[in-house]
């Protein structure tokens, strides 16, 4: 575990493109938002857990998101799949990475993660989201083509990854599941899991 990164992949809150699901109920700048508080609290989850490195993967301006003792990468590639594959070849390291849609997230939850990830049982973790994608994903090493033919952002993202990686002989531990936020009911219930987060307090400021 001493040698394992922690990466968070994101992109730059901006209104209109980010956590457009929200929107109605929420305002473009809303959803914004709350996208920035989420990236907010995953960050510092991050900087709250021991890691090797500290990465942040990021599409947009990252002056004002980089925290104290991160690196900051910017996204490759054009589909997720693409740009999730370029972000384990840049850090070229046993990585754990996260988004940035788990604002309830905690050191604990990714300490436990990257412990599975280390044991020599493991080639991967991979942590399911209940509306079918996942939430983490984490290699020993670099696998080529890790995330090839995977559909992302889909119902059954997490089965046709699992399904990839047993194609590729990747041994996978899978890491409790969590829910990540894509609908304002997604939003309530994550915000009461996790009442004291500033994606909570954003969320019942903007009721």
């Amino acid at each position: 575990m001493e040698n394992t990164a922690l990466v968070v992949i994101a992109k730059q809150p901006v209104p209109g493109r980010a956590k457009t699901r929200l929107t109605p109920p929420c305002t473009p700048e809303q959803a914004a938002t709350l996208a920035g508080a989420a990236l907010r609290d995953t960050l510092d989850a991050v900087s709250r857990t021991p890691a090797a490195r500290r990465l942040l993967v990021f599409e947009g301006d990252a002056r004002s998101w980089r925290p104290d003792g991160f690196e900051v990468i910017a996204q490759r590639g054009g589909e997720l799949g693409e740009r999730l594959q370029a972000a384990f070849d840049d850090v070229d390291q046993p990585a754990l990475l996260i988004g940035m849609d788990t604002p309830q997230v905690t050191p604990e939850r990714l300490t436990a993660a990257m412990r599975a990830l280390a044991d020599e049982s493991a080639d991967s973790v991979i942590g399911p989201t209940l509306d079918g994608g996942y939430w983490c994903v984490g290699f020993k090493e670099r696998i080529a083509g890790a995330f090839t033919g995977v559909p992302m952002s889909a119902t059954d993202t997490y089965v046709h990854q699992r399904r990839r990686l047993n194609e590729l002989g990747v041994r996978v531990v899978t890491q409790p599941q969590l829910r990540d936020v894509d609908t304002i009911e997604d939003a309530r219930a994550v915000a009461d899991l996790a009442p004291d987060t500033r994606f909570a307090r954003a969320l019942e400021a903007l009721r």
